[in-house]
Order: structure tokens, then C-alpha cells, then sequence
């Protein structure tokens, strides 16, 4: 019988584990898998933190697989280690000082949270909103006079400021642009989202450009450019994330924005795959789960002997502010180049916008009802031209002609 291959992979987050259930279907007992964690915990659903944070799941809710499920999948875990170097040549992983040989490797090493250039951001108080550790610190705050800021206006944004009015913190939400969310949301739709935001109690200053985060020995207050000072015993900063690529690049492998792959998601060595928000492909890095999770099931099929490349995702992203359901995917923006169809029920909070172009889906924007979000994404992946059905387009997937068509009776 021969030898399995000796397979590790590095990180251990939501794509990670993605890719380790994938393989077990379509590579049983091929592989030999060593799996390196940093965090101390399993895979937990990262998704959820913001819920976690409001109180909406409890932490069994966000546990994704327990040791137990590893140990039966006769998966080598290793949490609370950092992968400290790669050695493509000797084909091996520096881990804590052990050296853990591979066949092949798989980095899913996620992101980095970016911290702004700014005075102040090492002060004590200062926090990103990544992993549970975060949600520690800051449900700690539940039942006191502590006041928040967050600063970032997107989407870890806007689910950290509404986690933390949630727990009844007194919380300011800063943006450094004239809206919320502006690479999701157009003009109206973040209208309707900082409604929704501010009915939680959550206050927003937009075009608010922080300047410096001021304390002595921990935070106290947030400054901005044009001298208004918001005073503060916790900052939050959720202005967007970074690949992490140290690891890749010290290795020598090709580094862009993230570490560089091909179709078939292998990067510029042979053996060694990259998948996730570290991965960049075609010059696109994803910053969200789903696109990751499309690369872990190609990349599990492919090493299970599969012929298929990833051709790119389209990008979607979803949340629900204070009930108010949000759902936008492709192209949204105001001055974006097709034929806009909208529907708009201010009183009710729902609102819709399709962008066609060539008589194809290429955007959708849905505030309130996101009943449809799958059927219009799959709509803009696949390009199918919606004609036939163009009239019934924005109130959802069409019915049959049997389904329309009320019965007759038979004489």
C-alpha cells in the first residue's frame, strides 16, 4: 500500500475548514493532513461574532467542528501554534520550532485587520473586531457608562457598532465617507441602513476623518480633523482588512496584494495552493467568506484527482442591520453604466435595485425583502440573459406557465 501524501495546511479559520471537510469527501485517506492554528480554539464561525457580540448565539452556536471531529477525520490539529517559516526546497513548515515535512502545502493564513496611521492607536483600549478575544473585551463593557467609537463604516463596522448598542453601550459610528457602506450600498439604500443604525441608538458622523486616538495610559477620546473630540473608553477600528502574506513572502513565493495563484489555485511553487483572503487570483483579493469557500471546494476536488479551475466568484455580501435586512452583489453603484430598475416603499423599508446591461443582470441591491438574494446572484455568476422574463425580473423568480395559469374545470 503506498505511502499517504503528507499534506498541511496553514490556518485553521472558516475556508480552512471548508477545504478539510471538501477533501474528506472527494480524497479519502488520500492524505496525510496536519492543520496549524494560531488561535487556541477549533474552527469557529467567524460570520457570527457580531451576533455573538449582541447576545443573538452563544459560543456553542459559532463552534464550527470540536476536536473530536478532527481526531475521527485522523486530522493532525495543532492550536495556539504559529507556522514560523516555509522552506519550499526541503519542503517543510517551521512551526514553534518543530519542522513539520509536507508533500503539499495549503496556505489559509485569512487576513490581517488594517490599524490607521494615526497617534494614539497603540494605546490600550484600542482594538480591532477579528476574533473572540475582541468579543471578550467588549461584552465586558455590558451594564456600564463606558462609551464606544467605531471607526469604519462598512460592513465589520456597522455589525460591531450595532453589537455594542446591542449590549447598551453608548456607541458613535465614524465614516470617513458621505455614506455607509458605499462600496455595497448606493446613495438611497444607505439611507435607508443609517435609519436602521441610528433607530438602534447608535449615533454616525459621516465624512468624519479621525485625526488621532488621545489617552493617557488608555484611551479616553477619538479627534477628529476638524477638532471635534468624542470622548471614549473603547475604540473600535473596523476600516478593512489586509492579506496576511509575511509567511509567503519569506518563502519567496509571488506576492501581489495577496500571495498569488492560478486557475487552479497553486502558487508560483509547485505543491504549495493558496485559498482565502490571503489568496489573490487574477489580480482580485476576496475579503469575504463565501468567494473562499468556492476556492476550498475546487481546490479539495482538484487534489482529489478533479480537473477544475476557478474562474472568480461575484462578490455578494449580506447582513442585517437592527432586522433591516441588506443584500448587494455586482455592480450597485449610482453612476454604474446600465439600464437601473427600481422599486422603493420607504414607509416599509424596502427597496430593490436591479442594473441591467445587454439585457443581462449585472447588479443587485434589495433593502428589507432579500427573499430573491440567491436566485439574482446566480443570475450575475452566470450571465443568463433574462429577457424571457424581464417584466416578472423584480418581484422574483418566475412561475411556471403551469404554476400561473389557474385550473380549469373539465366539463
Amino acid at each position: 500500500m503506498a505511502a499517504r501524501e503528507r499534506l498541511v495546511v496553514v490556518g485553521n479559520g472558516m475556508v480552512s475548514l471548508r477545504f478539510l471537510e471538501r477533501l474528506a469527501e472527494h480524497a479519502p485517506g488520500r492524505y496525510d493532513v496536519t492543520v496549524i492554528g494560531k488561535e487556541a480554539s477549533p474552527a469557529y464561525n467567524r460570520v457570527l461574532l457580531s451576533a455573538l457580540l449582541a447576545g443573538d448565539v452563544d459560543l456553542a452556536g459559532c463552534v464550527l467542528r470540536d476536536e473530536s471531529w478532527y481526531r475521527r477525520s485522523r486530522i493532525r490539529l495543532l492550536t495556539g501554534r504559529t507556522a514560523t517559516a516555509i522552506h519550499p526546497a526541503a519542503r517543510t513548515v517551521s512551526v514553534d520550532g518543530e519542522s513539520i515535512p509536507f508533500d503539499r502545502l495549503v496556505l489559509a493564513t485569512g487576513s490581517d485587520p488594517i490599524m490607521l496611521p494615526r497617534p494614539g492607536m497603540d494605546l490600550p483600549g484600542v482594538m480591532a473586531f477579528r476574533d473572540l478575544a475582541h468579543v471578550d473585551t467588549m461584552r465586558a463593557l455590558r451594564g456600564s457608562d463606558a462609551r464606544a467609537v467605531v471607526i469604519g463604516g462598512g460592513l465589520l463596522g456597522l455589525e460591531a457598532a450595532y453589537g455594542l448598542a446591542r449590549l447598551g453601550v453608548d456607541t458613535t459610528l465614524l465614516h470617513v465617507m458621505d455614506r455607509l457602506m458605499e462600496r455595497q450600498l448606493d446613495a438611497r439604500a444607505a439611507r435607508l441602513v443609517r435609519a436602521a443604525m441610528e433607530r438602534k441608538g447608535v449615533r454616525i458622523l459621516l465624512e468624519a476623518n479621525t485625526e488621532a486616538v488621545e489617552g493617557f495610559g488608555r484611551v479616553q477620546a477619538v479627534r477628529l480633523a476638524d477638532g471635534t473630540v468624542i470622548p471614549a473608553d473603547l475604540v473600535v477600528v473596523a476600516v478593512g482588512v489586509r492579506p496576511r502574506v509575511d509567511l509567503a513572502r519569506a518563502a519567496g513565493l509571488a506576492i501581489g496584494r495577496g500571495v498569488q495563484v492560478d486557475d487552479g489555485l497553486q502558487t508560483s511553487r509547485s505543491g504549495i495552493h493558496a485559498i482565502g483572503e490571503c489568496a489573490e487570483h487574477r489580480g482580485q483579493v476576496y475579503g469575504l467568506v463565501e468567494p473562499g469557500y468556492e476556492q476550498a471546494d475546487i481546490l479539495a476536488r482538484r487534489l482529489g484527482g478533479r480537473d477544475e479551475t476557478y474562474a472568480g466568484s461575484t462578490v455578494a455580501t449580506s447582513l442585517k442591520v437592527s432586522g433591516l435586512p441588506v443584500f448587494s452583489a455586482g455592480e450597485i453603484a449610482d453612476q454604474a453604466e446600465g439600464e437601473p430598475i427600481l422599486l422603493s416603499d420607504p414607509a416599509s423599508g424596502i427597496y430593490r435595485k436591479l442594473l441591467l446591461r445587454d439585457g443581462r443582470l449585472v447588479g443587485s441591491l434589495l433593502i428589507g425583502d432579500v427573499a430573491e438574494s440567491t436566485w439574482y446572484r446566480e443570475l450575475i455568476r452566470t450571465g443568463e440573459p433574462v429577457g424571457p422574463f424581464r417584466h416578472d425580473l423584480m418581484f422574483g423568480r418566475p412561475t411556471t406557465l403551469a404554476e400561473a395559469e389557474p385550473q380549469r374545470l373539465v366539463a
